[in-house]
């Protein structure tokens, strides 16, 4: 594999006569994106772009099928799709850029990680892939990597150029996450980024544009104000990536992530990434992807991570505070207690925060209102650990990427499940263990039946009292599976008796 740029076959810095025509002709529309126009993209005229960089290890090559299959049940990974490349065990079964290399032995990763074994591969084959995997899985370097080997097999950018890699990302802390992998393993390299997102002034993310950088990370709405406004341009995109395909859509981002891609040429190649398979997103896949690879890690069904001990407590409304701060005093008290404490609504955090500060609580709160440089601020104070209980709304389920989250408490139930298991997703994080709890009412009834079912894919034990709430959502009230529930993985259960008054350890009753 070489990993040269390539000729400067795109010497046309007005990005003109390239194969297309009205690219970003600004029209009317009051939509998000309504000004942008759809390009008639002449192929024939397009300068050919290479995506294929993949050749198989010997090591690799001479795996056999049952070692292969071996692999795959160990790791609940499934596939789907036409000729899907074998997985890779170990960096040296693939060919890497020297610099890259050296930041690999830097930040002491021993092995890749599943999504990374089986999706660089994938990837660096030029093929369009899916991937459904969990938080925390390691799906950042799984698209960040080949998109690295990509731009270094293309040729240079020219000025007045767009990016060669676009990732889309649903919210600013997953943006500026993605942006940390990409400076870690990018910049050795010689791959310049940029992270283009609403609530920050757009002076720095132009100038950064205008300069000229291989990989663009943006939230749709920001990165749609720069096309319209013809500051920027995707003519040489050749590598696209959806990351939380399925928050972007829960976030009724659609119609833009449609117009941004309308502005991309059709051969390009795309990598979906999700927690969720809904048909929301199937049907994105199916619009967008060509001849695309599946790849599932764990559960096909709606899953949480196994290393998460999940606890719920069905209890009513007013019972929430004293549980909460209960609750705290025996996480407070534990030598890891980094602690995020999840609401509905930014008054709810903000209420939640002004009463736990008030009493002496080192809370500090984020949501969507707050200025970025606020949010920034108050993300270091919890990462370093100054502020270990950290409240927040949705906006930090997904993109908030801290290592050591010990607990995670639902003060409210989100609107659905996803929500759910992202929300606990922010513990348990690179292989470690955590806990969460959850405060459930008979308000969330209807979702009763959905945390079962993710309980007891889990192996959690489910409290009784949800079994019940289930049953009352449909209408009825007798189940005979009421009082079931698996065993718990640890032998004694998440709630002692049966009855949902104390926690897993019975330190403390509710």
């Amino acid at each position: 594999m070489s990993f040269h740029r390539g000729p400067a076959s795109y010497g046309n810095p007005g990005g003109r006569d390239m194969g297309f025509r009205n690219g970003n002709s600004r029209g009317g529309g009051s939509q998000p994106g309504g000004s942008l126009r759809k390009p008639r993209w002449d192929m024939e005229r397009l300068p050919p772009f290479q995506k294929d960089f993949y050749r198989e290890n010997e090591i690799t090559q001479s795996r056999s099928s049952a070692d292969v299959d071996l692999f795959l049940q160990n790791n609940e990974i499934t596939l789907s799709g036409r000729g899907v490349p074998k997985p890779i065990l170990t960096f040296q079964e693939i060919e890497l850029p020297p610099d890259v290399v050296v930041v690999i032995q830097e930040q002491k990763y021993q092995a890749p990680t599943c999504i990374q074994a089986q999706g660089w591969p994938i990837a660096l084959s030029g093929r369009d892939l899916v991937g459904i995997a969990q938080t925390g899985s390691g799906k950042t370097l799984a698209f960040i990597l080949p998109a690295i080997i990509h731009i270094q097999n293309q040729p240079r950018l020219q000025r007045g150029d767009g990016p060669i890699a676009l990732v889309l990302a649903p919210t600013r802390e997953l943006a500026q996450q993605i942006q940390t992998v990409a400076d870690t393993f990018g910049r050795p390299a010689g791959v310049r980024n940029t992270c283009v997102f609403g609530g920050a002034p757009k002076g720095p993310q132009l100038r950064d544009l205008e300069r000229g950088v291989e990989i663009c990370i943006a939230t749709p709405g920001r990165l749609i104000d720069f096309l319209e406004a013809g500051k920027t341009d995707l003519r040489r995109c050749t590598y696209l990536v959806l990351d939380e395909a399925d928050r972007m859509l829960d976030m009724g981002f659609e119609p833009q992530i449609r117009k941004i891609i309308e502005q991309i040429r059709p051969d390009r190649q795309v990598l979906m990434w999700s927690a969720t398979w809904p048909k929301e997103v199937k049907s994105l896949a199916e619009d967008f992807l060509k001849d695309y690879i599946q790849i599932n890690i764990g559960a096909l069904q709606l899953s949480a991570n196994h290393r998460i001990l999940q606890i719920i407590d069905v209890c009513s409304e007013s019972e929430k505070d004293s549980k909460l701060i209960n609750l705290l005093e025996e996480i407070m008290n534990e030598k890891e207690n980094k602690t995020i404490v999840f609401a509905e609504t930014k008054r709810k955090v903000d209420e939640i925060t002004r009463r736990m500060r008030r009493d002496g609580w080192p809370a500090m709160c984020i949501h969507g209102d707050k200025a970025q440089q606020e949010r920034d601020w108050v993300l270091h104070e919890f990462r370093s650990g100054k502020s270990p209980i950290l409240v927040a709304t949705d906006v930090a389920a997904r993109g908030l990427d801290v290592d050591d989250v010990k607990f995670v408490i639902n003060y409210d139930y989100p609107n659905c499940s996803e929500d759910y298991v992202h929300r606990i997703g922010r513990t348990a994080r690179s292989n470690k263990t955590g806990t969460a709890y959850t405060f459930f009412t008979s308000n969330n009834a209807k979702q009763a039946q959905e945390l079962i079912d993710v309980l007891q894919e889990a192996k959690q034990v489910v409290n009784p009292k949800l079994y019940e709430l289930a049953d009352s959502a449909k209408g009825f009230g007798n189940s005979k599976r009421r009082w079931g529930g698996p065993p718990s993985r640890n032998g004694g259960g998440a709630f002692r008796n049966g009855g949902g008054n104390g926690y897993a350890n019975g330190r403390a009753k509710w």
